[in-house]
């Protein structure tokens, strides 16, 4: 424990004034600044938390920017599809034109040789094999976008208010400090709690200190479970949608009042829900 004397010695050190010398290239007198040594600290992390945020705007972006580009890319392939297939119905119109001529003299007596209207199978063949196999990348690619998508966990699992955030915390029942691997969202009891994202259930009974847990299997790398559950309503094996009922809120296990204790799990690590329930992941 912290005794006086020692919280006065902390706080005068914190507000003890370092000197900062700005000394400019010409002939004016040097510049000094006096700023207390909590500011200096308190700048360095405000600048730190800056930057990281800055930073993770700057992967969403660029993110952003390459499914852009690429969804440019299959916009074009399309349009020359489009072209390709304009392409032969004129041909066909012209063919089937000829061919109402009623007699072979007329057909041949009115064929266009010359070469702007002539046809170059081969390249014609060659353009739909890859308009083709584009169509075959663009289908893949969607569908790959859309399971990560479907995959990744999303809101809330259950209305109500964050009582414990991700981290290190003081145990509620015990008091020690420990590392909370979730976050816990106080609310009614009764209340349904739902998928936050598409899966199947994994685990589905009683496990100690979590009480009833319901687990869910997303794929890519996610995991998800939700434990002090009053009853879990799926079973081992269930496929869930996102915003399917699993389970309903209750109190089981070592809590301390009704709420929901939720996990997010990445490629086999508890990460931080915080980013995924307000839908900035």
């Amino acid at each position: 424990m912290l005794n006086i004397h020692t919280i006065k010695r902390l706080f005068k050190k914190a507000f003890t004034p370092i000197t900062i010398m700005l000394v400019p290239h010409s002939k004016t007198r040097p510049l000094n600044l006096k700023v207390p040594f909590i500011g200096i600290f308190t700048s360095i992390i405000l600048w730190c938390f800056g930057t990281v945020y800055i930073f993770s705007i700057a992967v969403d972006t660029f993110e952003y920017y390459k499914m852009k580009e690429k969804l440019n890319y299959y916009s074009q392939q399309f349009l020359e599809l489009n072209a390709t297939i304009s392409a032969l119905k004129k041909a066909e119109n012209e063919f089937r034109r000829l061919f109402s001529l009623g007699s072979k003299e007329k057909v041949l007596e009115n064929i266009d040789t010359s070469d702007s209207g002539s046809i170059d199978m081969e390249t014609l063949k060659q353009q739909i094999r890859t308009t083709i196999e584009t169509v075959g990348e663009i289908k893949d690619y969607l569908h790959t976008q859309r399971d990560i998508y479907l995959s990744t966990p999303k809101g809330f699992p259950v209305k109500g208010s964050i009582s414990s955030y991700f981290g290190y915390r003081d145990n509620p029942r015990g008091g020690e400090n420990e590392f909370h691997s979730g976050i816990d969202i106080s609310t009614n009891p009764g209340k349904p709690v739902r998928a936050t994202a598409d899966g199947i259930v994994s685990f589905s009974g009683w496990s100690g200190g979590s009480g009833n847990l319901v687990g869910l299997e997303h794929g890519h790398g996610f995991s998800t479970f939700y434990a002090h559950n009053r009853i879990n309503a799926v079973k081992v094996g269930q496929k869930v949608h996102r915003g399917d009922v699993i389970s309903y809120v209750g109190s089981t296990g070592n809590s301390t009042g009704p709420h929901v204790h939720y996990e997010i799990w990445k490629d086999g690590r508890h990460v931080n829900p915080q980013k995924y329930v307000e839908g900035k992941s």
